[in-house]
């Protein structure tokens, strides 16, 4: 059977930009609708909104491993084996979302509690979370559905659908938070009911989607009786990756409880110069991703040689787009962080942040390419141990001694990230070169060929 169409870089890159900058605009609307009520309120949502993104981590562990596994049969030709890794990764998704919808709804004090908020930050956090966190197996089905869609060549469709989701969010922020049209003024719960919503619509334009472009039908009674089929392959990529993203997103979560430490403002300033910088970040994590799906089809059709030279195209290709969009960052940061906040202290600070930016975000796209790119070969575990050490053994313990014990605050915590992000960008860089990923992109390759041995002629 003949493999699958490749998609080109460039043409992957820009949709997959697009879909992730409409995401972080959501977040920059809420934000700019949230700050009208206090900074307070700005904290308040971006806490609960970190126990939401280790939530999507999880998804996403099984949504990476069915993404990868499908660009390896696709690449192989494998049709058959794409299509039963589409239904079994939706499927323990569902179940996924559904128990951890469950758990965050149920615990909303303790989570709120454990990142050690003030209990003016926990009026806030607190409704905001119960709502959104019980939506969240929503989440899981959008990321399946996205990443299948992706792995397919088609992630234009998964960006239009995110663009009509920011449109009804944002619409129903306004109503709903500012008691437009005679609606309730609801404030911050307003915005969570909002968010719900406009997830839900999104749903179902992704499922519309997935039948229309690949052909998959996915009844009820496949989603909910939990197929086996491919499973292993998808955990085998899925869940590695998976504690990559977690430990990251845990370290992150407690050095967040150190800047909590420093009080309110750091938090908004944090908050604030993170919101802006995700921008940039967007643009290496699309082209990351963009790249692992190249990688994914030329390991499966065994081209290992084209995989390798892939990567220093992508990376040469990204470098001087985030030095571009560095610039007017850099040179107009107190400005940006003014349609956000009138406090001078957050301004002052957080213009500072961004200058680091200049340093952090060419070497977070070093680090991502490279994560991506070693995952779609199949070397899921070297990233984890990598993550483990330098995570846990640099970034954390730095930013405790930067941020707390030295007394720079805000600004030695983001000093303590550029030490992780360079030292595993230079050993992630060097395992690629080293071509050590190339013993496990054959096992990867071995296990298509040996489904496509028994497809029926």
């Amino acid at each position: 059977m003949a493999p699958s169409p490749r998609p080109q870089l460039f043409k992957l890159a820009l949709p997959i930009f697009v879909e992730s900058a409409l995401h972080a605009l959501t977040s920059t609307v809420d934000v700019l609708m949230v700050s009208t009520i206090s900074d307070e309120a700005v904290a308040g949502l971006s806490v609960a909104n970190q126990f939401v993104m280790v939530a999507v981590t999880l998804f996403s562990f099984v949504a990476i491993g069915g993404s990868v596994v499908i660009t390896h049969s696709l690449g192989g030709g494998d049709k058959s084996g794409a299509r039963n890794t589409v239904i079994t990764a939706t499927s323990v998704n569902f179940w996924m979302g559904l128990i951890i919808s469950l758990f965050v709804a149920l615990s909303v004090v303790p989570l709120t509690s454990i990142m050690q908020l003030s209990a003016e930050l926990q009026v806030h956090a607190q409704p905001y979370l119960f709502i959104v966190g019980a939506t969240l197996w929503l989440v899981a089905h959008n990321v399946s559905m996205s990443a299948v869609l992706r792995a397919h060549g088609h992630a234009a469709d998964a960006m239009w659908v995110t663009l009509i989701q920011n449109i009804l969010n944002a619409a129903g922020n306004a109503v709903l938070l500012f008691g437009l049209f005679g609606a309730p003024q609801m404030g911050i719960i307003g915005v969570a009911i909002a968010t719900a919503l406009s997830r839900a619509v999104a749903a179902v334009m992704l499922l519309f989607l997935l039948r229309h472009r690949t052909g998959i039908q996915l009844s009820l009674w496949q989603v909910v009786k939990l197929p086996t089929t491919g499973l292993r392959r998808i955990l085998r990529i899925g869940l590695p990756s998976a504690g990559e993203h977690l430990c990251w997103w845990m370290a992150f979560m407690t050095i967040t409880s150190f800047t909590a430490r420093l009080g309110a403002t750091e938090l908004a300033t944090q908050s604030y110069t993170m919101l802006i910088m995700h921008y940039v970040f967007t643009f290496s994590f699309a082209l990351a991703l963009a790249n692992e799906i190249l990688i994914g089809y030329q390991v499966g059709a065994g081209e290992f040689e084209s995989a390798y030279k892939q990567v220093p195209r992508t990376l040469k290709a990204g470098l001087p787009f985030i030095g571009a969009a560095l610039i007017p960052i850099a040179l107009f940061g107190a400005e940006i962080l003014s349609f956000f906040t009138t406090d001078l202290t957050i301004i002052a600070v957080g213009t500072q942040i961004l200058l680091i930016g200049i340093i952090l975000e060419p070497g977070r796209l070093v680090s991502m390419v490279m994560v991506c790119a070693l995952r779609a070969a199949g070397d899921v575990r070297f990233p984890l141990k990598v993550g483990l050490v330098v995570m846990w053994g640099v970034w954390v313990p730095l930013s405790w001694l930067f941020g707390i014990t030295f007394g720079w605050g805000l600004i030695g915590i983001w000093l303590a990230f550029i030490s992780d992000i360079v030292i595993r960008g230079g050993l992630f860089l060097n395992r690629w070169k080293s071509r050590g990923w190339m013993k496990h992109a054959q096992t990867s390759r071995d296990s298509v060929t040996s489904n496509l041995v028994d497809l029926p002629e």
